[in-house]
């Protein structure tokens, strides 16, 4: 039986939020819970080069689902949330508009988990994230320089590149 931060018992039907998620607002976990999966449509639609297909979906589900193996309560809690998460949301379409506010929300992320989460886990998340990208980029083997410019964009936004 799960338990409020207080000991008691969660209201009937409802279980107490893990300690992870319980110190973000509704906004700051849906904006943590999405990143990832916009890294990973972003990654396999960079601009300047043609669609990926199926192997770099793959490769970044299979990115995705590594955060369930990473030492974050953090990393692993978001992971669970997309995965538990039937909304269905929709791709974007103006790969260049997309990819402008994509790092304008990873900014973001690193401004939240500055003010909110533990150094380790900040850190954990955003190498997480990166990976994601990096794994997209390089499903099928190349490399391109759209993509190169594409990840250190994403490592700038993310805080792991000056």
């Amino acid at each position: 039986m799960s338990h409020s931060l207080a000991g008691e018992p969660p209201a009937a039907g409802r279980r107490a939020a893990p300690l992870t998620t319980a110190i973000y607002s509704a906004a700051e976990w849906d904006l943590l819970t999405t990143v990832p999966g916009r890294v990973l449509v972003a990654a396999a639609a960079t601009p300047g080069r043609p669609s990926r297909g199926v192997p770099a979906g793959l490769a970044g589900l299979d990115a995705l689902a590594a955060g369930r193996a990473f030492d974050s309560d953090l990393v692993r809690a978001v992971v669970a949330a997309i995965y538990a998460r039937h909304d269905g949301g929709s791709t974007p379409t103006d790969n260049r508009t997309d990819l402008v506010d994509l790092l304008a929300a990873c900014r973001a992320v690193v401004r939240v988990l500055h003010r909110r989460a533990d150094p380790a886990d900040s850190a954990a998340y955003r190498q997480w994230v990166e990976s994601v990208g990096v794994r997209v980029c390089h499903a099928d083997n190349r490399t391109s320089p759209a993509d190169r410019r594409f990840l250190d964009r994403l490592g700038e936004a993310l805080g792991l590149r000056r």
